[in-house]
């Protein structure tokens, strides 16, 4: 029951937010020269005054500003995103077919990271300042240290071009006719450089936080107790200090869920991929409003559902959360 309670408050919480960041983009975006009916007829090759004007009242672009973003609210409200000037169909339409992708980059990524992170993590701590710790300490700062773009670029010059291990770019092979498992490995091959270059920047992240924190949970009067009544090492890890050590890291993934959405615009761009970064970039390019509105009221909605779930794990392995919230 506290835990139920727990989760409506956030959920309250959320909404405010939701709206806010919708807002403040919107008028933001409204001070960027240019709109769709200028990107409209400069693919057309120009056009007069008088077919500006028609478009831009077809569009509903002649409106005061306060009026648009009236509208804008009262279609969310119906979960209408509006419709795609550039692409020709409804904003909801053009998001769906790009958003699987960067949610397989994302969780992929994720994946690689947090598991990445808590095992490299754990060895660095147990093995605190010997070689072992050492070499993870130094990769981790290292992959910290490097851009994803130059990292993503340095994959493919190695692995794609050089070994040839890997595809280069793209979702999928063109014209393979792959179905079934088949056209899942290949899928897999071709996101094995992303999720990596993606990846390897927050597990270094995730190193230093899982070391830093078992250190620490190492000394606490609790876990010298429990080694005082025999209880073994493994145990004591596993049992005590490594759901201790956790907290700080699940606090973090939901602080890096927009940090990786963030992110994925400059992998999906490295690597071609169809996804949702690739499509913000085209729309900022394009000005096409209502798909970048869409775009960025979906990635909200990805992080404040991310947060959520993070805010029930954290909730999960700290009861005092959950009690404060009660």
């Amino acid at each position: 029951m506290l835990l139920l309670r727990f989760a409506l408050q956030r959920l309250a919480i959320s909404i405010p937010s939701l709206l806010l960041i919708l807002i403040g983009v919107f008028i933001l975006l409204q001070f960027a020269p240019g709109d769709t009916v200028d990107a409209l007829l400069a693919q057309i090759g120009g056009g007069d005054s008088t077919l500006a004007e028609q478009l831009r009242q077809f569009y509903g672009l002649d409106a005061p500003v306060t009026v648009q973003l009236g509208r804008y609210l009262w279609r969310l409200a119906q979960f209408d995103l509006g419709y795609s000037a550039i692409y020709g169909k409804p904003v909801a339409e053009v998001i769906l077919e790009r958003l699987p992708v960067t949610l397989l980059l994302m969780v992929s990524s994720l994946l690689v990271a947090v598991v990445g992170g808590v095992l490299l993590g754990i060895i660095a701590a147990r093995k605190v300042n010997r070689w072992q710790d050492t070499t993870i300490s130094t990769l981790a700062l290292l992959f910290y240290a490097t851009p994803s773009f130059w990292l993503g670029v340095m994959a493919v010059v190695l692995f794609s071009i050089h070994l040839d291990w890997l595809p280069a770019g793209g979702l999928e092979d063109i014209g393979g006719g792959l179905h079934g498992w088949q056209r899942a490995v290949d899928i897999a091959r071709h996101m094995i450089l992303p999720t990596l270059t993606l990846g390897l920047i927050f597990l270094s992240v995730y190193v230093r936080i899982m070391r830093a924190a078992m250190l620490e949970v190492a000394t606490l009067d609790f876990v010298r107790t429990a080694r005082a009544k025999g209880v073994s090492e493994n145990r004591i890890v596993t049992r005590h200090i490594l759901r201790n050590a956790l907290l700080p890291l699940v606090t973090l993934i939901g602080l890096h869920a927009g940090t990786m959405l963030g992110g994925s615009v400059i992998v999906e761009s490295v690597f071609t991929l169809p996804g949702l970064g690739r499509l913000a970039y085209d729309a900022v390019m394009q000005r096409d409003l209502n798909t970048l509105l869409g775009i960025v009221f979906i990635s909200a909605l990805l992080v404040i559902v991310v947060n959520f779930l993070v805010d029930l794990l954290y909730a999960r392995l700290d009861p005092r959360i959950r009690a404060k919230g009660h």
